[in-house]
């Protein structure tokens, strides 16, 4: 197995962002179908590059790179959190579905600033 430094499934922040995957696909499939290409498609793709990206970062070798990987999960956590309010602002969410899901973001958000952070002190 790898070092832990290297390792994305027992990190917490991995974790965290893949389950904020699954409860958007969740929320997402109660959508109407004309979003089906749309906002749908975009919440999604945004969903599942958070937990991706933080992989791929973690497979690079060079700490410049993985943070530039870990950039861009932060980036695409902003997105979502745009396109869960514009759900909200559109009606195909009420309330308790627009918190739940903000709350978990950021949370994620919280532990990625951390780990962006700690790996940052690595550069130096």
């Amino acid at each position: 197995m790898e070092s832990n430094t290297n390792s994305y499934l027992d990190l917490k922040v991995w974790m965290e962002a893949r389950t904020l995957s699954k409860k958007i696909y969740q929320l997402t499939m109660r959508f109407p179908n004309e979003e089906k290409f749309g906002l749908v498609s975009q919440m999604r793709r945004s969903a599942v590059s958070i937990p991706s990206n933080i992989a791929e970062g973690c497979g690079r070798n060079h700490t410049k790179d993985s943070l530039q990987f870990f950039f861009i999960s932060r980036g695409s956590l902003y997105e979502l959190e745009t396109q869960l309010y514009i759900s909200f602002d559109l009606k195909y969410i009420d309330l308790p579905d627009l918190t739940e899901p903000l709350n978990h973001l950021q949370t994620t958000r919280k532990l990625l600033s951390g780990f962006i952070n700690y790996y940052q002190q690595l550069k130096r």
